[in-house]
């Protein structure tokens, strides 16, 4: 196994584990990526997804040994995989949370950048160097970068092939936030614990309503925010909160339907 899947409490930590390559994305990596992110979306009890990777690297890209040989129509076949893989990791349901132990280059950077909430260890490195290797980056890059950064800062870093520091992908929006290595995985899990606390169908609704307004006009992204904001009302969590806090009361869980 390439892959491996925990869970602790309501949070499923997805760990790549092939250190020896620096967890780099083969095809089996990735399709056990898939079948991770299908378990963490069927699992009822699963709140908040941590992906994240073993060793001193998140993922340190694509494997280039099993792509160097490739055709044009196998390359394209081999990028329409790992985009499917990804854009199923962005569009679970679930908030995911990249905890960025290392390297994230290439692959690992669009996978990271496939996540909801980037939190960076002190050490990590970031950077699409696939202009190096003459490709372009295949598993979204040129999409969610700049959706991310901006177009300027995104043209420069996958024109430039540079890697930039974990400070520096915060300064520029990449990373949310960044802690000392050995805190990282405590982080993760401490948001993950502020996430899992609140109401998941409200979550749930604001997540799916951000990533459907990212790609559309403000007019069609505030209806998607308006029927999402209206099916939170008919939850009993959002009777049971209203009604706490008019009395001047707290919810201390929530029944999340």
């Amino acid at each position: 196994m390439n892959v491996k899947y925990e869970v602790q409490g309501n949070v499923a930590i997805v760990t790549i584990d092939r250190p020896e390559a620096l967890n780099a994305l083969n095809l089996d990596v990735l399709t056990e990526l898939e079948q991770a992110a299908v378990k963490a979306e069927q699992d009822k009890d699963v709140y908040v997804v941590i992906i994240t990777g073993a060793g001193r690297a998140f993922v340190a890209g694509a494997d280039i040994a099993q792509m160097k040989d490739l055709t044009a129509d196998e390359g394209r076949a081999f990028g329409e995989f790992g985009n499917r893989v990804f854009s199923k990791i962005e569009s679970l349901t679930k908030p995911v949370i990249a905890a960025i132990n290392g390297f994230a280059l290439g692959g690992g950077c669009e996978l990271a950048s496939a996540c909801d909430i980037r939190i960076a260890g002190e050490k990590a490195k970031f950077g699409q160097p696939e202009v190096g290797l003459g490709i372009t980056p295949g598993f979204g890059g040129t999409q969610r970068l700049p959706r991310i950064v901006g177009l300027s800062k995104a043209k420069e870093l996958i024109f430039t092939g540079d890697i930039i520091g974990a400070e520096e992908a915060l300064n520029i929006g990449l990373v949310s936030k960044v802690v000392p290595g050995e805190e990282l995985m405590a982080a993760a899990l401490e948001m993950a614990g502020k996430i899992g606390a609140h109401a998941q169908v409200a979550v749930r609704q604001s997540k799916a309503a951000i990533n459907k307004g990212m790609q559309c006009d403000i007019s069609t992204g505030l209806a998607f925010e308006a029927q999402a904001f209206g099916l939170c009302f008919s939850t009993e969590d959002q009777t049971d909160a209203m009604t706490a806090f008019v009395n001047k009361e707290k919810v201390t869980s929530f029944k999340n339907k």
